[in-house]
């Protein structure tokens, strides 16, 4: 799979099911799908929605994993960012009116393999790969698109990942450390 995953009419219609999704929440009425859905938005995909406030994040979450149809998986996550995510209080009406959505659809994650960590640095692209990690009973996620607003370089990257796993900023370099690359195609409304 690229990672031009939906055309222009479906990222738009994608967008609006999770607005009209958290405003029907906020007004305690239920969400009414709309009829006749692509066909890619009943394939299992990986996605997190992400809501931002003048450029501040405000929510984000997502299955990383392919384990729902895309459609079941942005009105889950778009709920969980903005009424469930730990990082800040759920989302209120005055607040919605100000929102902008970012959806990113993800391929799936795929394990690098590598001989010795320092491969990580030629094998990984910032602004192309996502990126989780996995050590023991700690596990974290970032974007493709954080180090690039962030303006971290590969190592940078790798060292915040850790970070987001509650693990030591070099737990990327340890033998039993698994990292997992995936691409995303991010969209976002346009204000």
């Amino acid at each position: 799979m690229s990672s031009e995953v939906l055309n222009k009419f479906e990222q738009e219609l994608l967008l609006k099911i999770a607005r009209d999704n958290i405003k029907t929440h906020l007004s305690y009425e239920p969400y009414e799908a709309p009829n006749n859905l692509p066909v890619v938005f009943h394939e299992k995909l990986g996605v997190f929605v992400t809501l931002n406030i003048n450029n501040n994040l405000r929510g984000c979450i997502g299955y990383p994993e392919p384990i729902k149809p895309l459609f079941d998986a942005v009105l889950d996550v778009s709920l969980s960012a903005a009424f469930e995510d730990p990082r800040f209080l759920p989302l209120t009406k005055n607040e919605f009116e100000n929102i902008t959505i970012e959806i990113s659809v993800l391929t799936k994650p795929q394990e690098v393999v590598v001989q010795n960590y320092e491969e990580y640095l030629e094998k990984l692209t910032v602004g192309v790969d996502g990126l989780i990690i996995e050590y023991k009973f700690n596990r974290g996620l970032l974007l493709p698109q954080v180090p690039v607003e962030q303006n971290w370089d590969i190592k940078e990257f790798l060292e915040n990942l850790c970070y987001k796993a509650g693990l030591n900023s070099d737990a990327w370099k340890m033998e039993d450390t698994k990292i997992y690359n995936f691409q995303a195609q991010v969209f976002q409304e346009k204000k």
